[in-house]
């Protein structure tokens, strides 16, 4: 059968000789209308070609079951992650999402936020740009109507009144280098973390108060601050080449981060873990195929796309329920080749001797 442009539940009707309600219904699987009738107009609409109006229905039903969702980027593991998992939730309550990239650049950030309330989206979920300054924009879109959930990342200083879902950095960050002081390391650097985002500063301030709390000094040339990619780490380590005897362990706060370690090494022919160790934030597919395999701070990121998710239904169908305020989602460590604890000895002799 041709299929015709523009067919609507009229045509189907008409062709069938039924009422148009007995077509919308049948369409949307109405116990109202019998499985024999139901099969037969699902056949008929799908040899028309027939595409229902989504619009129309989204008026009629004041939702347009879309989720915004705005990322600084896709290019890494950790978002490509979160992504699948935001959608894969989504779908399961009927939701479909539009994916916005900001590139971590705040123009782009603002303009995706205006064309999402454009569409009239339910609700959106962003992880906001390391770049932007202006928190009006969050505001603007609270006013509009529209729940916002703000997830991994939180502007500075984070809109008053508003709800997030974040990992925990600063517990994460400590976690990893008590597990290098557990490896027997009393002299640790730390590359990456910008400060306009708060898992950069968590990151650090977890790194320091590790340090401080167990007695280790804190060196102003060991803390290497920069954004969160390979380059930060490359350009970190031979930073901290320049500066000095190198540490005997290096906690970078993004995987990312890392890589560049790695590859830095490499071209100083400086070996990991003989001369320098490394542990990260942040794990990736291929974490344990490096050589050695790296070990790191493990984000869920399956449960973080979750969990905001079903925040964020509960902000859509029932919003007084709802408390502001962040969820905080735990980490947890998962040692591989690098910064194993020697023996497995504890922290607290570990400390009492001289240190690597």
């Amino acid at each position: 059968m041709k299929k015709q442009s523009h067919i609507t539940l009229a045509d189907i009707a008409g062709r069938l000789g039924v009422s148009r309600v007995t077509v919308s219904k049948a369409l949307r699987g109405h116990p109202d209308i019998s499985d024999a009738m139901s099969k037969k107009i699902r056949r008929l609409a799908s040899e028309l070609g027939y595409s229902p109006n989504r619009m129309a229905r989204n008026l009629s039903a004041r939702r347009s079951h879309l989720l915004g969702l705005v990322v600084p980027k896709i290019a890494h593991f950790f978002f490509g992650s979160v992504i699948e998992s935001v959608y894969a939730k989504a779908l399961e309550q009927k939701y479909e999402t539009i994916l916005m990239v900001s590139h971590e650049n705040e123009e782009q950030e603002i303009q995706h936020l205006q064309t999402l309330v454009s569409m009239r989206v339910d609700g959106i979920i962003i992880s906001v740009s390391a770049r932007l300054k202006d928190i009006k924009i969050y505001e603007w879109v609270r006013q509009m109507g529209i729940p916002l959930l703000f997830m991994d990342r939180i502007p500075d200083p984070q809109p008053k009144g508003s709800t997030a879902v974040l990992v925990d950095d600063y517990g994460g960050s400590m976690k990893a280098i008590e597990q290098a002081m557990a490896a027997g390391y009393t002299t640790i650097a730390c590359i990456g973390g910008d400060t306009n985002v708060n898992i950069g500063r968590n990151r650090v301030q977890g790194y320091t108060d590790a340090l401080t709390r167990h007695g280790l000094d804190i060196k102003k040339e060991w803390i290497v601050a920069g954004g969160y990619g390979t380059d930060v780490g490359y350009h970190g380590f031979m930073q901290l080449l320049e500066s000095g005897p190198l540490p005997r362990c290096i906690f970078t706060v993004t995987y990312p981060i890392a890589l560049g370690v790695y590859a830095a090494a490499k071209a100083r022919k400086i070996r990991i873990p003989e001369d320098v160790d490394v542990i990260c934030f942040g794990d990736s597919d291929v974490g344990g195929l490096l050589t050695p395999a790296l070990s790191c701070v493990n984000q869920p990121t399956q449960r973080l796309g979750e969990e905001s998710v079903k925040l964020m239904m509960e902000m859509i169908e029932h919003p007084e329920s709802v408390a502001p305020g962040n969820r905080i989602i735990p980490t947890e460590v998962i040692v591989r080749e690098t910064c194993v604890a020697k023996g497995n000895r504890p922290l607290s002799s570990v400390l009492g001797g001289s240190g690597r």
